[in-house]
């Protein structure tokens, strides 16, 4: 491929859109105020963007550390330009919450939300606590664009279903899940597995993202 073909094939691609591919692992903000992002995700950016770390006692909301990832925490990013975020070649899902609309994410699979966006972040100890020490999952309510991400191609699953906690990325938030733990997997396997602890969403007309890998949790 010839230099200047090179450069014009991968040029960015300006569909004039707020969150938008560039590529399958690859998010172009269109940034004109601020919006929250996973710290250290970022790329690239052009124009006049500034970043601030967002840590507990920051923003409404509150941010507790380690809330997405080990030890990393979000940061805003404001001013105008465009931004450009990835996450150890991870597949990049925008989703659109409309008002009211609610989505649990794991922490480790949050990659940007618009300022729009209502947020707060628990620490779900109840949920396979032995397996993970415990979920920390990113509670966001629309409106707004929300972009995740997932090793792979995402397997949407309405409930009830149960699902390995690492594998599993989001869920709706009209379902909450319970722990499940399966001594006959364990014994069969020989050793502790997600498969030995589970998640069980046993509400209806809800679903959950799950991924074709299982992402070890920061506090395993």
């Amino acid at each position: 491929m010839q230099l200047e073909e090179f450069v014009n094939s991968y040029a960015p691609k300006d569909g004039g859109k707020t969150f938008e591919l560039e590529n399958s692992k690859l998010l172009d903000i269109t940034l004109d105020g601020s919006i929250m992002a996973k710290a250290g995700t970022m790329v690239s950016y052009t124009g006049d963007v500034s970043f601030e770390r967002k840590s507990a006692g920051g923003l409404k909301g509150m941010l507790k550390k380690k809330a997405t990832g080990e030890g990393q925490v979000m940061m805003q990013a404001s001013g105008s330009g465009h931004l450009y975020l990835a996450d150890q070649g991870k597949e990049v899902q925008i989703l659109e919450l409309d008002a009211g609309e609610e989505i649990s994410v794991n922490g480790n699979d949050v990659l940007a939300f618009e300022d729009s966006v209502q947020w707060d972040i628990k620490m779900l100890k109840s949920i396979a606590g032995a397996s993970t020490g415990g979920l920390f999952n990113v509670f966001l309510e629309g409106p707004g664009h929300v972009a995740i991400t997932t090793h792979g191609k995402p397997l949407v699953l309405e409930t009830p279903v149960n699902t390995d906690p690492n594998a599993t990325v989001a869920w709706s938030g009209n379902v909450s899940p319970s722990s499940k733990r399966d001594i006959n997997i364990k014994s069969l396997l020989g050793r502790s597995s997600g498969e030995t602890y589970q998640l069980e969403f046993s509400g209806n007309d809800g679903f959950v993202i799950v991924q074709p890998y299982e992402e070890a949790q920061p506090n395993q």
